[in-house]
C-alpha cells in the first residue's frame, strides 16, 4: 500500500479500519504487558543469574531508560520515515530482543535485552496512535479507537502481574520474554498486509540531529533521575544532578525546536491550554496507577502473604474497571462537556486512592477495602486517560500526530516512574518512621527498617514468636504508611480535575467533525 500524507473528514476512512484497531490493540497489549511483567519475574531472575545491585538496578531500569529516552526521536522519524515502516522495524527489534533474554546466562547479556526491548517499545507505541489517527477519519470513531488504546494499555499494564506470575510459576523467568515472540510474529505478518502507510507532509524535511541528541540526553537524564529518586531517596546527590542535566538539555532542546522551521517536536502543541491539561492528567493519572499497582502489589504478598501470581489476581478490580470505563467514555464525551467528564475521571481516582485512608481512621483495613480502591482508580483512570488521549490527538494537525503521540506516551512511561520514585519513595519514609519493634538487636531493626521485602526476609530467617512479631510488625506498619501516600496521589488527581475544569473549553468537541 502506497505511502499518504493525512487529510482528514468524513467518508474517508480506511475500510479496514476495525481490522488495524485489533492488531494494534494485540502489539500494543504485549508493549504495556512488558512494563511491569518484570515486577513478578524479578525474584526468580536474581536467584538465577545473580546479579550485583547495581546490574539489579540495570536490569530493573535499561527498559524505561531506552523507552523513555527515544519516544521523541521516534515520533518524528515515524513522521517523516512513516508510521507503518517504523512500527514493523520496531517489532522486529522487539522480537530480536526478546529472543536474547530468553537465551540470557549472564545479567549483562539481560540488561542487553532489556535496553533493547525498550528501543522496539519506542518505535512501536507512537506508531500505533500516529496509524489510528490515519485509519478513522470520522471523530466518533477515532474516540472510540483511542478509548481501546487507552484500555488495552491500562489493562496491559495491570495484567502483567497476573499473567507474568502464571507463567513464571510454571515455565520459569524466561517464559515472561518467549511470550513476545509469536506475538511479534503474528504483529509482523498481519501488519505488513493490513496496516495502512503514512507519513507527514514534512517528509523532506532536514533531520534535526541535534535535537535528536538533546532530547535523548534530557529524557534518559529525567527517567534516570526520578528512578534514582526512587531508589536512594532525596538524600542522594545523583539524582537531582541528573535532574538538574534533564532540566538544561531539554530547555535548550525545547528553544531550539521553536526556532525550527520543520521541529523535532512541535512544542508550540503546548500553548492550547487543553492540550497541556490533557497530558498532566495523563502524567497524574499514571502517578496514582503505578504507585498504587507497586505498592499494593507488595502489601498484598508481605501483608497478606499471597504468592506474586495470587497477589497479581487480587489487582485485577483496576484494570477490569479501567477497560469498561474507557470503553463507554467515547458516549459521555457525546453528552457532555469534555471538562466535566475529564474533572469527574480525575475526581474518582482521588476518591479511590484517598478511601484506604479514610477507612483506615476507623477500622482495621483489608483487601475488601483495597479492591474497592483500586476499582474506583482503574474507573477513574479509563475516563480521564481516554478523554485525554482524544483531546490532545484532536487538537493536533495530522502532520504532527507522531510528535503528539509520543508527548501521550511520555506522559503514560513518565507518570508511572513518578508514582513508583515520589509516592513510593513516601511511602518507604513512613514506613521507616512507623516500624517498631522491641527486643531485636538494633542493627537487625535497621536492615527491617530498609524496606518491608528485607522485614520479611529477616522475619523468615528469625522463625518462631520473634519472626512472627517482626512480621506482625512490618505488615502493619506498611500499610499505615501505603495509606498516607496514597493520599498525596490523590491531591494530585484533585489538582488535575480543578485545572481541567478552569482551562479546557467548555465546547471543545473531540468527537465530533469541525467545519
Amino acid at each position: 500500500m502506497p505511502a499518504t500524507t493525512e487529510r482528514s473528514g468524513p467518508g474517508q476512512d480506511d475500510p479496514r479500519r476495525w481490522t488495524v484497531l485489533a492488531v494494534l490493540s494485540g502489539s500494543l497489549l504485549i508493549i504495556s504487558m512488558d512494563t511491569t511483567i518484570l515486577n513478578v519475574a524479578f525474584p526468580s531472575i536474581v536467584e538465577d543469574l545473580r546479579p550485583g545491585a547495581v546490574e539489579q538496578l540495570w536490569i530493573v531500569d535499561s527498559y524505561a531508560l531506552a523507552l523513555s529516552g527515544l519516544l521523541i526521536t521516534a515520533g518524528a522519524l515515524g513522521d517523516r520515515w512513516g508510521r507503518k515502516r517504523l512500527l514493523l522495524v520496531g517489532f522486529g527489534i522487539f522480537a530480536l530482543a526478546s529472543l536474547l533474554a530468553v537465551f540470557a546466562v549472564a545479567p549483562w547479556q539481560l540488561i542487553a535485552a532489556r535496553a533493547l526491548l525498550g528501543v522496539g517499545g519506542a518505535a512501536i507505541m507512537p506508531s500505533t496512535l500516529s496509524i489510528l489517527r490515519h485509519a478513522f477519519s470520522d471523530p466518533g470513531e477515532r474516540a472510540f479507537a483511542y478509548a481501546v488504546w487507552a484500555a488495552v494499555f491500562g489493562a496491559g499494564m495491570a495484567l502483567g502481574p497476573v499473567v507474568g506470575g502464571l507463567l513464571i510459576q510454571a515455565y520459569g523467568w524466561h517464559s515472561a520474554f518467549l511470550l513476545n515472540l509469536p506475538i511479534a510474529a503474528a504483529v509482523l505478518a498481519f501488519g505488513s498486509w493490513l496496516l495502512p502507510e503514512s507519513r507527514s507532509a514534512a517528509v523532506g524535511a532536514g533531520w534535526d540531529w541535534w535535537g535528536v541528541g538533546q532530547s535523548i540526553v534530557g529524557m534518559v537524564a529525567l527517567a534516570a533521575g526520578i528512578k534514582e529518586l526512587g531508589h536512594n531517596g532525596a538524600s542522594e546527590p545523583l539524582s537531582w544532578i541528573l535532574l538538574a542535566v534533564a532540566a538544561l538539555s531539554l530547555t535548550v532542546f525545547v528553544r531550539r525546536q521553536l526556532r525550527l522551521t520543520h521541529p523535532l517536536l512541535q512544542v508550540r502543541l503546548f500553548a492550547r491550554p487543553a492540550f497541556s491539561v490533557a497530558a498532566v492528567a495523563i502524567l497524574l493519572a499514571m502517578i496514582g496507577m503505578g504507585a498504587v499497582l507497586f505498592l499494593v502489589t507488595q502489601w498484598l504478598q508481605f501483608s497478606l502473604g499471597y504468592s506474586p501470581f495470587q497477589a497479581g489476581v487480587r489487582l485485577l478490580p483496576a484494570p477490569v474497571a479501567l477497560i469498561l470505563a474507557s470503553v463507554t467514555t467515547p458516549a459521555l464525551m457525546r453528552n457532555l462537556p469534555i471538562p466535566y467528564v475529564l474533572a469527574s475521571g480525575m475526581t474518582v481516582m482521588a476518591v479511590g486512592l484517598g478511601l484506604p485512608w479514610i477507612l483506615q481512621r476507623s477500622t482495621d483495613i483489608g483487601y475488601p477495602a483495597f479492591a474497592l480502591s483500586l476499582a474506583l482508580l482503574g474507573l477513574g483512570a479509563g475516563v480521564a486517560t481516554t478523554v485525554a488521549s482524544v483531546t490532545m490527538m484532536a487538537l493536533t494537525p495530522p502532520d504532527e500526530v507522531g510528535g503528539a503521540a509520543a508527548i501521550e506516551e511520555t506522559s503514560y512511561e513518565l507518570g508511572a516512574a513518578f508514582g513508583v520514585a515520589i509516592i513510593g519513595s513516601l511511602a518507604s519514609a513512613l514506613y521507616r518512621s512507623g516500624l517498631d519493634v522491641t527486643g531485636l538487636d538494633p542493627r537487625t531493626v535497621q536492615t527491617a527498617r530498609d524496606s518491608v521485602a528485607e522485614a520479611a526476609r529477616i522475619a523468615g530467617e528469625l522463625g518462631g514468636e520473634t519472626g512472627t512479631l517482626l512480621l506482625r510488625s512490618a505488615a502493619h506498619a506498611y500499610t499505615e504508611a501505603i495509606t498516607p501516600a496514597f493520599l498525596t496521589a490523590a491531591g494530585l488527581a484533585l489538582a488535575a480535575a480543578v485545572a481541567a475544569l478552569l482551562w479546557v473549553p467548555r465546547d471543545l468537541r473531540p468527537t465530533e467533525h469541525t467545519h
